[in-house]
């Protein structure tokens, strides 16, 4: 025979349950916070890693590197010579096999050419100065 449970027994259980309900919202709502606030990932701010064209590499695709040098993606299928609708997916060396077969890494080195190009004059690291030095006297 089953035995008869207890209100001390039930008002556990209700309790636990109410308790687990709780957590549940708690952490189910941070994560919900975390979620929200997490917007995928974005190209990095500029800084010196962002503008080395020496990071280039050839599997990386036009549309990548226009993100991340932030140039058009035009100006660099513009620059190496191909339509950019058949080869929008296609990597750097795809394209250069594609095209340039004779020429190896041509159009690795067009590609940074183009964004040296494209890029910003380097920001002086101290203003110039607006008095100009002194000078000696001249001799007589």
């Amino acid at each position: 025979m089953p035995s008869k449970i207890r209100p001390q027994q039930y008002a556990l259980v209700i309790g636990l349950i109410i308790l687990g309900t709780l957590f549940t919202i708690f952490f189910g709502m941070r994560a919900i916070h975390t979620f929200k606030k997490f917007d995928g990932h974005r190209p990095p701010p500029p800084d010196k890693a962002a503008t080395d064209v020496k990071l280039i590499r050839d599997w990386m695709t036009i549309p990548f590197i226009s993100r991340m040098y932030r140039v058009p993606e035009k100006a660099l299928f513009d620059a190496i010579g191909v339509p950019p609708f058949s080869n929008h997916d296609k990597s750097l060396k795809d394209i250069n096999q594609d095209y340039y077969p004779n020429a190896d890494g041509y159009v690795l080195d067009l590609v940074k050419k183009t964004i040296l190009a494209h890029q910003p004059a380097p920001m002086p690291d101290s203003a110039p100065s607006a008095i100009p030095p002194l000078k000696a006297p001249a001799a007589p």
